[in-house]
């Protein structure tokens, strides 16, 4: 039996629940673009699978709409592939294991993918739908959204007919967006050089936070163990000479780092002073959070003398004075726009390779000139300890149009349906309106969709009644595009 089998809307958590098993991560999604192909053709409608594994599905309007203006539906396919530390979970081919909790759907130890799944699925239910009335529907799947938004990058939107795009990537009802922050991905890449030495080898672990989206929950000051780690290694370095093995923390840039891992030799006379100042640091963020990161843990352990290869002190200095140095965090709310994130910024991974150490950052901003001035300071954080720096991807902030036809059209249904007025506002995370208006200056967008909580981490979760009302509200809003 289906765990949403018998909940509504049945049909769209129908698609959504079988959606949930098949992997599609972040650039592993043909198997999920074959799905929507072959879902189009059971059904006998035109479709556009580019080779990007892009997907676009046309359906005729309904009788009394066969001539009005088509209406574009769109989400993305992939999601972002996070675990629990003790999960033996396979984003590559197991399918996830869902349960109910408390009125909302959510994935055993791993993220949902209800960011964006929940889009597609209700874009289907639209297309296999009989008594829905609606215009011609162009529903838009796009892949790789969660990292660089290269389905978006790639869809030529000239195959689309329609000019109002109504995107279902937001992440609380009765909210409208109406525009978003643009982004940078910033790589930082410090060169190690290593040598042989001996010593104590301490493992310290810093883990339990809640983590979370870089852009949605950015403003909740959330901690971040990458950056965290960075300031118990620089404090410990003032006591105790020590040498790093390696860090490791976190794998998407869009992330809240929750999980980081610093490996360092020190002499054998100062293993005590070394856990010691462990427990001080956990003490410090357990009181500076005020029990808002209440599964933070510290896990130090310390090994007998051993050899091992280790970064020389200058590496070592380097890449803790970048850690240490390095912004990150909420760094502007809006001028204009009480209480909404204008600028910002996350070191969603360190990673330690062969002969470097690789961070990688995602810069947010409303504001353009904000968005360059934070990889203008990363810049020169990366270039006085010794890296490289450059840009891996970027995408254009949405900009309020106020003259959009679907907005009104969208705030007059709202009323209808809810009794009360929407929020019209923009968010800091980024959307793939910002691009599609690149390309198409003549799209009207518009985001909506149902609450989610923690996209982005293993807390992930879907509100099974505001995805209903959310469902009605999609469907009297086609309705009204007549």
């Amino acid at each position: 039996m289906a765990v949403l089998e018998n909940f509504e809307p049945q049909k769209v958590f129908q698609f959504f629940e079988e959606m949930c098993q098949i992997p599609r991560g972040t650039f592993d999604t043909k198997r999920i673009s074959d799905y929507c192909a072959a879902f189009a053709k059971e059904r006998e409608l035109s479709f556009i699978q580019d080779e990007a594994n892009n997907v676009i599905i046309r359906k005729p309007g309904t009788p009394g709409y066969e001539n009005s203006e088509p209406v574009i539906l769109q989400g993305h396919l992939d999601m972002v592939c996070e675990k629990t530390a003790d999960s033996d979970h396979d984003f590559k081919k197991d399918g996830l294991d869902l349960y109910i909790e408390d009125g909302y759907l959510r994935a055993r130890n791993t993220t949902l993918g209800s960011d964006n799944g929940i889009a597609v699925a209700m874009a289907m239910a639209v297309l296999d739908s009989k008594d829905i009335p609606h215009p011609p529907i162009e529903a838009l799947f796009t892949v790789d959204e969660e990292d660089g938004m290269g389905g978006a990058h790639a869809i030529d939107l000239n195959q689309l007919k329609g000019k109002m795009l109504i995107n279902i990537d937001s992440e609380e009802e009765g909210i409208l967006t109406t525009g978003c922050a643009g982004g940078i991905q910033y790589e930082s890449i410090l060169p190690v050089h290593k040598e042989k030495k001996s010593g104590s080898l301490v493992t310290f672990r810093l883990h339990g936070l809640l983590g979370g989206h870089s852009g949605a929950e950015i403003h909740k000051q959330r901690g971040n163990s990458n950056k965290m780690m960075g300031r118990f290694l620089y404090r410990l370095s003032k006591e105790v000479s020590l040498n790093l093995v390696s860090v490791n923390g976190g794998s998407k840039d869009n992330v809240i780092t929750l999980d980081t891992t610093a490996k360092f030799l020190v002499a054998g006379d100062v293993q005590s002073l070394v856990l010691e100042k462990a427990k001080e640091m956990e003490k410090i963020w357990k009181d500076e959070f005020m029990g808002e990161e209440p599964g933070l843990k510290v896990d130090t352990s310390v090994s007998e003398e051993t050899d091992c290869e280790v970064f020389d002190d200058k590496s070592t200095q380097n890449v803790i004075a970048y850690l240490e140095l390095c912004p990150n965090g909420l760094q502007e709310y809006s001028r204009k726009l009480k209480g909404v994130v204008e600028t910002s910024l996350n070191i969603g991974v360190v990673e330690t390779r062969e002969d470097c150490v690789r961070a990688l950052f995602q810069i947010r901003s409303s504001v353009e000139t904000r968005k360059h001035q934070l990889k203008e300071q990363l810049e020169v954080c990366t270039k006085l300890t010794g890296g490289e720096g450059r840009v891996t991807g970027e995408y254009p902030a949405w900009q309020y149009d106020p003259n959009s036809r679907l907005r009104q059209i969208m705030v007059d249904t709202y009323k209808e349906v809810y009794g009360e007025e929407p929020v019209v506002s923009a968010i800091h995370a980024g959307l793939e309106c910002g691009l599609f208006l690149g390309k198409r200056p003549d799209l009207d967008c518009v985001s909506f969709g149902p609450n989610l909580l923690d996209v982005h981490s293993v807390n992930e979760a879907l509100d099974l009644a505001s995805t209903k009302r959310s469902w009605e509200y999609l469907k009297a809003v086609l309705k009204n595009c007549k």
